[in-house]
């Protein structure tokens, strides 16, 4: 089982932006395949999909799996390097821009679940602003790289390690602001969000 891998790359975000990227990583994440068998599936090109492959693999997000001869060609068959992708979006401005694009789309989906919305850019920048900030305290990069690593550890295993690290490592007054912005978070998205009515 390769878990998840965390990525914080702002070209990554990029990337997985694209449709046929996305297709591409959910084919790799379920099997090995090879150029030939991917574009078969997606209904595209060998070439095309070599081109998606070359900067999946330039973004640590897919790998070649193995090599093997037929005739007297070698095919490679790749797959996803996690079943799971997390991105942080970090402070970079590819990593802002993402972030911002992903928290404007969730606000705009919650209608779909019968809630009432209302909201602006400034909105959505100070919930990525919280967001980023959230994720800095406690974090440890060389500890999540380990955990990623550990051995016979389901992914969910992973995550609770994770957590349970998060936060030991962050300090008192860390922690103090971890709770203070987890409450400007929720009162942020409560003067945006207006519960449905219920029947």
């Amino acid at each position: 089982m390769r878990g998840s891998k965390v990525i914080k790359d702002p070209k990554a975000f990029t990337l997985i932006g694209d449709e046929t990227r996305r297709k591409v990583i959910y084919l790799l994440r379920a099997k090995e395949m090879t150029v030939s068998q991917i574009a078969a599936e997606l209904n595209l090109t060998p070439q095309a999909i070599y081109h998606h492959i070359a900067k999946l693999k330039e973004a640590g997000m897919v790998e070649v799996a193995r090599e093997e001869r037929v005739d007297h060609f070698i095919e490679t068959y790749y797959r996803a390097t996690a079943e799971i992708f997390q991105f942080s979006y970090g402070t970079g401005p590819g990593g802002k821009e993402y972030a911002e694009k992903e928290a404007r789309e969730a606000l705009m989906a919650l209608p779909q679940l019968g809630f009432t919305t209302e909201w602006d850019d400034a909105t959505v920048q100070r919930l990525v602003k919280l967001q980023v900030r959230m994720e800095e305290l406690g974090t440890d990069p060389t500890l999540e790289d380990q955990v990623q690593e550990l051995e016979n550890v389901g992914f969910l295993t992973k995550q609770h390690v994770s957590k349970f690290l998060h936060l030991l490592a962050m300090s008192d007054a860390e922690f103090e602001e971890y709770l203070k912005l987890h409450r400007e978070m929720r009162d942020a998205v409560r003067t945006t969000v207006t519960p449905k009515v219920r029947a």
